[in-house]
């Protein structure tokens, strides 16, 4: 079965889009068989990948209201191995919609169900509250994976994301667990930032990554070609950053070495 995650954080601007783009675009080329469930209203995941939200047979609005299955939204990109639900605005509806239906909270894991198989990782792409998409996304998940930004605000929010997944946990789904915590746009030279990530180390001791993601022009400027950043400039830091995050979300062995001008590149053992 493919393994399910959750790319989840209620504040917005961290990144969870761009990392759910450029992670699953990577683990593609590695020859995994990848699915994006966009489950933003703002659709932007279904942008990053290129594709026309107004050609959409099915959309993930679609698929929790019950008007459709998994399988008559899911849409190919142009990247290897790498499939998207696609979403709209109209999922902004679904809050209230679903709010008296019956097994309002776990209609995305069943819809899921019907193509687990056929995937290796199922990525979704949470909305920025934590609401019943939200709740749907992390019941159906067996990890979470959190962008997070070195602020001090930051930690609100990540103690907030935490209950919900402790309530979540206790009442809906037993194995769920924090897959990891990755610090997105980051700047090492500022003291606060580093002073954050220390912070969440304490807490988080086994789930931050070491791997960080800086604030990068080129990572910004891909979407805007419908591109994953490999796709777009891989020479560039963004790309060589999630690289380096992929294969430390695969467990690999590696040796990080850093170059002149900053990046951190990849060797294996």
């Amino acid at each position: 079965m493919g393994k399910i995650i959750s790319v989840a954080n209620q504040k917005g601007g961290v990144g969870k889009t761009t990392t759910v783009v450029n992670v699953s675009a990577y683990l593609g080329s590695r020859g995994f068989k990848v699915l994006c469930v966009d489950f933003d209203p703002q659709g932007n995941a279904t942008t990053g990948f290129g594709v026309r939200k107004k050609t959409a047979k099915a959309t993930t609005y679609d698929i929790i209201t019950g008007r459709a299955e998994i399988r008559d939204a899911i849409v190919q990109t142009e990247c290897e191995n790498v499939s998207i639900v696609p979403a709209t605005d109209s999922l902004a509806g679904c809050e209230v919609e679903l709010a008296s239906a019956e097994n309002r909270v776990s209609r995305l894991k069943m819809k899921i169900a019907d193509c687990r198989d056929d995937y290796d990782y199922i990525f979704i792409d949470c909305p920025p509250a934590l609401g019943t998409t939200t709740i749907n996304a992390l019941v159906a998940s067996d990890g979470v994976i959190v962008p997070m930004l070195a602020e001090f605000y930051a930690l609100e929010g990540l103690s907030q994301l935490v209950n919900t997944i402790k309530i979540v946990r206790t009442n809906y789904n037993p194995s769920l667990d924090i897959f990891g915590i990755v610090f997105t746009m980051f700047d090492g030279r500022l003291n606060v930032a580093n002073q954050v990530v220390e912070e969440v180390k304490k807490y988080f001791p086994d789930k931050v990554f070491e791997t960080k993601i800086p604030r990068n022009v080129r990572i910004s400027e891909a979407p805007s070609y419908g591109k994953p950043i490999m796709y777009y400039d891989r020479s560039s830091r963004g790309a060589e950053s999630y690289e380096l995050l992929c294969h430390e979300m695969l467990g690999e062995p590696l040796v990080v070495k850093k170059r002149r001008r900053g990046i951190f590149s990849l060797n294996k053992k």
